[in-house]
């Protein structure tokens, strides 16, 4: 592989990122004071820093690049692309050749009739697609004020003002006027810290029936969809009850509410299986695909929607006056349509349901047994820890988020990409990692965990709080 090596010394590229570059998701001043990390490289499960500094990417970029970085034929197939149909637009009656096969190819793979798909660019942009979406889908039956869209608290959706409202992210919450009119939110499934003395499967049904008294609360005229993601991704890798999603599924079916899975995380194999729907036994009327959809070599995501949503668009619904430039951008699809192909003919998502997630999987759940950690879960090949003063108890940190963040940095420290969501650990690695690079993740993770114990300690962070 060739790289680009002429890049400026790292301080110089350092000051320029904080004289420019705004940053996502950041302290600004506190970034630019400590200079952010810069990444020249990568390959498999590896990446460079400007300093030459090898780092084990545990979350795939942001959960998206399952078949791994350096895949060169992603590259070629962009490349070939841009030299015949760099772009063209799918407004006014046109279409080209790379968004139809990948269409049908989504079609092919999502579950149930999930035949017909609305592109966008990002998972946010697809969620935000959802509420127009399903809205107009109940006001062309003559049911226009059936307009509420349930989501769950500590869910992600994404950062748009509409998918940003979707999303039950508190401090999201806190700027920018969100949440937007029409949308609801009730308890999420997290039984660790919310469970109390109930069993997780009695505990998996109450914060399902949760969904059934908000439908009555607000009335079933004016409900049109619950949006929820199969295994909560941003929030800490919440895994549900085997009592939740069964029960979900009944609420919608008996009130005719439209369940919408969001899989910009879980779909294209990171449970298993192709889509996490699929895992749980979920029949969606909409899925919102993106990350895993290009392995993020190309910024793609959309709108799956079942044969009977569809029916009505081509029916019922006249112009639906909504779009975006970059929907089905001919080398996104291209690029998409590959990673597709890799990761069926190479048969990754297999290998991750089969060998290398119950691998993962065995390893994890010992982590259980550190004095730090409180709960290990695990499914396919995404996973979290809590971290715990007091893990019989299962209780929080006075000072929350303060270990979380002292275990990320020796993560980072140790060449080991584990990212914090308060005071829980969490992985997402490719799904190509092989078992040698997961016993490496996992021997830097228990030195991080180690390390930090003894900072913890030695801080005086070892107290716990009240939930």
């Amino acid at each position: 592989m060739n790289h680009i090596t002429n890049h400026p010394p790292t301080a110089e590229m350092q000051a320029t990122d904080a004289a420019h570059h705004m940053h996502p998701f950041s302290d600004t001043a506190e970034l630019n004071a400590k200079g952010a990390r810069v990444i020249t490289r990568a390959n498999g499960v590896m990446l460079t820093d400007s300093e030459g500094v090898e780092i084990l990417d545990a979350m795939a970029g942001l959960w998206c690049v399952n078949i791994g970085y350096g895949r060169s034929e992603l590259a070629d197939i962009a490349s070939r692309q841009m030299r015949e149909l760099p772009y063209y637009n799918t407004f006014f009656g046109t279409t080209h050749p790379q968004v139809i096969n990948l269409a049908a190819r989504i079609a092919e793979l999502a579950p149930g009739d999930l035949n017909r798909t609305f592109f966008a660019c990002s998972g946010s942009e697809a969620n935000d697609t959802n509420i127009r979406l399903v809205r107009h889908y109940w006001a062309s039956l003559g049911k226009p004020s059936k307009t509420t869209i349930i989501s769950r608290k500590n869910g992600y959706h994404g950062s748009a003002m509409g998918s940003a409202s979707l999303g039950g992210m508190a401090a999201m919450h806190a700027q920018g006027g969100l949440p937007i009119p029409g949308i609801t939110h009730i308890d999420q499934p997290y039984w660790y810290a919310e469970g109390g003395e109930m069993s997780p499967d009695e505990f998996g049904l109450k914060t399902a029936r949760a969904l059934e008294f908000e439908i009555e609360r607000l009335g079933v005229e004016n409900v049109a969809a619950f949006i929820a993601e199969p295994v909560q991704g941003a929030g800490g890798v919440i895994v549900p009850p085997a009592t939740y999603w069964p029960e979900i599924q009944r609420i919608c079916d008996a009130h005719e509410i439209l369940l919408i899975a969001d899989e910009v995380i879980t779909g294209f194999g990171r449970t298993g299986n192709w889509f996490g729907s699929d895992t749980f036994g979920i029949r969606p009327d909409i899925i919102t695909i993106a990350k895993g959809l290009s392995s993020g070599y190309q910024p793609i995501g959309g709108s799956v929607i079942s044969e009977k949503i569809a029916a009505v668009f081509a029916e019922k619904a006249g112009d639906f006056n909504h779009g975006y430039t970059y929907s089905g951008h001919p080398v996104a699809a291209a690029v998409a349509l590959e990673n597709l192909r890799i990761l069926e003919e190479e048969k990754i998502i297999e290998t991750v349901r089969d060998e290398t997630g119950p691998y993962l999987g065995n390893l994890w759940r010992q982590l259980a047994d550190h004095p730090l950690v409180g709960e290990a879960r695990h499914i396919g090949m995404v996973a979290a820890i809590e971290l715990s003063p007091d893990k019989f108890a299962r209780a929080p940190f006075r000072d929350a988020g303060a270990v979380g963040l002292i275990c990320r940095d020796h993560c980072f420290a140790n060449g080991l990409i584990m990212r914090h969501v308060g005071d829980k650990m969490i992985i997402s690695p490719p799904l190509v990692i092989t078992k040698s690079e997961i016993d490496r993740l996992m021997e830097l993770a228990v030195k991080s965990l180690d390390q930090t114990l003894a900072d913890a300690k030695t801080a005086g962070l070892m107290v716990p709080g009240q939930r």
